[in-house]
């Protein structure tokens, strides 16, 4: 990659973003683990820094993970659908909205190596725009320490690439990615970042607790950048916890007879210093 990328992303000016910025979360709460066994993922589609708006999600189209043992293991790709179940999720407020859970087994995360897990939901309707959203979330699971695919793309219409691990940042750190396109990089793509900003209780399905960081401004809430001409960008990573990285409008095209935009979501967890 190019070696201006460092300077390029702390360069880059930070610009105010819509204050309700969605973002299609894939959540577990540690990525990780030190050794495989049954995995509880919940899907949620929200505003992560307030949790104050669920929004109801549609039918799943595509979710599924990618494992790949090792640098020199081959990546196998297995499907997950048959373990969605839909709930309903509960955010601050009187806020509530339709989403998923999977409870994986053991079976299906017992190998070391990295586990990209994709979801692809149904296009959702948002009123205010008169158009249609699609995000494409990655999360990525690492049992055992032994690195994989964590840094290869997938050719997904939107797609965040990471070019650090995305489970082992410290507090205080630098992370970097990649925007793409049908495996092309999107020169000078707005990248938008969210921290989660609440608790999440798995067991009652539902954000909970004080908020963990007061904005001063609203212009805090969403911080975006601008990837370089090469799609690359660059991100500080202030808190522990998790982050949230969505790039809107990457694709745009028609759903129904309304515009659609297609949109990427990458998340990352970060970890202080003991």
């Amino acid at each position: 990659m190019n070696r201006g990328l460092l300077l390029a992303g702390l360069l880059t000016l930070f610009l105010s973003a819509p204050a309700l910025a969605h973002f299609q979360m894939l959540y577990t709460p540690q990525s990780a683990l030190e050794q495989g066994g049954e995995l509880h993922l919940k899907l949620i589609f929200t505003h992560p820094f307030k949790c104050d708006h669920i929004m109801d999600m549609a039918p799943v189209q595509e979710f599924y993970m990618v494992h790949q043992r090792g640098e020199e293991g081959k990546p196998q790709k297995t499907d997950l659908k048959e373990f969605l179940k839909e709930i309903t999720w509960r955010g601050l407020g009187d806020a509530a909205g339709k989403a998923f859970e999977a409870v994986l087994p053991a079976r299906v995360v017992r190998s070391i190596g990295d586990y990209v897990f994709v979801l692809v939901p149904g296009p959702y309707y948002e009123k205010a725009d008169e158009g249609y959203i699609q995000q494409f979330t990655k999360m990525i699971v690492n049992v055992g320490g032994v690195p994989g695919n964590w840094h290869q793309p997938l050719g997904l219409p939107a797609e965040i690439v990471p070019l650090n691990k995305p489970y082992a940042n410290w507090t205080g750190g630098i992370f970097r990615g990649v925007v793409m396109s049908n495996g092309k990089p999107v020169p000078n793509a707005e990248v938008d970042v969210e921290y989660l900003n609440f608790d999440v209780n798995m067991a009652a399905n539902a954000f909970e607790g004080e908020a963990k960081i007061k904005a001063p401004h609203p212009a805090f809430e969403t911080i975006t950048v601008l990837a370089n001409a090469w799609g690359e960008f660059a991100v500080s990573l202030p808190k522990a916890g998790w982050w949230g990285i969505a790039v809107p409008d990457v694709v745009e095209l028609k759903h129904e007879g309304k515009s659609m935009v297609q949109e990427a979501v990458l998340w990352i967890q970060v970890t202080d210093l003991p």
